[in-house]
């Protein structure tokens, strides 16, 4: 169920004065884009690279929602047209993309799913007034301090104090080891799993921080099994995520591990080992296909347009898409400032919960436990 609390209105004679208006040189301003026509909207995500499968789960559920809308006669009789672009996973080739959106005429982003590029380019975004619906976490991202940034999930924060509160007060864990990596979202797991949980009165017994290339982890793990923690908290990304616990498990290391968002994907199991991810837990916000009945009615649309199962990224930007898309309908087909703050003014039932974005562009504040059994995620009992 969609609900909105503002609907931007424009007079003739604003229409008019928005029209004949200049914005300074290298500026975007809202009437810079076409107000008839397809609306351009771009998904800028790696599709090639480490972290492709992040890119092509967030495109398939972007694509499936703006299909959806189409089908229904897109915003007000336009059509959205869609464009892919493939920042490969690195911060440059996003700001050199960002670029071309403003010069290209998209009136808003879904993407990136990596938070160290959405940081690189939510300035360029920023001066050129165009709405972007992330689905990275990182806090790095509510640092920007963008007005036209958006997260369609929770943060870092979010996750790791859940993910805590859970460990030691529910599994009453003391003894906890930390592996993450030095990247940007490495660095945001890390930092918000730590605080947590030496806010509940836990300092864990080591914390190991490995680069975001490295393929050989037996030193750090090594310095875990010496520890004999009770459960491993693992910050990083789906494939080296996975090369971990792998290599964690031929050291001899049994106790469970424990992560957000990359330790639910079917990357991370597969790399691993069904055997290898038993028991691991996790903090979502979209645990499984099953939970309710839009998630089973997404699922079913998902699997019958690309033959393959929805997971939370797909789910992420799904919701996304559709916040983004019911902002245009409500304002109008505005662009710049007006689509960010009908951005904002939208509230969504969506996969993942009540969207409600806050001024710092956050929409979800809550997420749940699940557990890996037998090769899937599962909610916890």
């Amino acid at each position: 169920m969609i609900r909105t609390t503002r609907t931007a209105v424009c007079t003739a004679a604003a229409l008019a004065a928005a029209l004949t208006a200049c914005s300074a040189p290298g500026e975007s301003g809202d009437s810079d884009k076409d107000s008839s026509g397809p609306i351009k909207i771009a998904v800028v995500n790696a599709q090639s690279g480490q972290l492709s499968s992040l890119g092509d789960w967030e495109y398939k559920g972007a694509k499936l929602a703006i299909d959806e809308w189409n089908k229904k006669g897109g915003v007000d009789g336009r059509k959205i047209q869609v464009k892919l672009f493939d920042d490969q996973g690195d911060p440059t080739t996003g700001t050199n993309i960002a670029r071309k959106l403003d010069s290209q005429g998209y009136v808003a982003m879904i993407g990136t799913a990596e938070s160290a590029v959405t940081v690189a380019m939510a300035p360029i975004l920023q001066q050129a007034k165009i709405p972007n619906i992330t689905s990275g976490q990182a806090d790095a991202l509510v640092d920007v301090g963008s007005p036209y940034l958006f997260l369609n999930g929770p943060t870092s924060t979010t996750y790791d104090a859940t993910l805590a509160e859970y460990l030691v007060k529910d599994k009453g864990h003391k003894k906890i080891a930390m592996i993450s990596n030095n990247g940007s979202f490495g660095k945001g797991e890390h930092d918000a799993f730590l605080k947590a949980a030496k806010d509940l009165g836990v300092t864990p017994v080591t914390d190991q921080v490995v680069t975001t290339d490295q393929k050989d982890f037996s030193s750090a793990l090594t310095k875990i099994r010496a520890k004999k923690p009770d459960v491993v908290f693992i910050g990083s990304e789906e494939v080296e995520a996975g090369l971990i616990v792998k290599q964690a498990r031929d050291l001899g290391i049994t106790a469970p591990f424990a992560g957000a968002a990359p330790q639910g994907t079917p990357v991370f199991i597969d790399t691993a080992g069904k055997a290898a991810v038993e028991d691991t837990i996790v903090s979502s916000p979209y645990l499984s296909n099953d939970v309710s009945a839009a998630s089973k009615k997404f699922a079913a649309a998902y699997q019958a347009e690309y033959n393959k199962a929805a997971e939370l990224h797909g789910a992420k930007a799904y919701d996304g898409t559709n916040i983004l898309l019911t902002a245009l309908k409500t304002s109008k087909g505005a662009t710049g400032q007006k689509l960010a703050d009908a951005i904002r003014d939208t509230r969504y039932d969506g996969l993942l919960g009540d969207f409600e974005f806050g001024e710092n562009g956050v929409g979800i504040t809550k997420t749940t436990i699940g557990v890996i059994r037998a090769g899937k995620l599962v909610p916890q009992q």
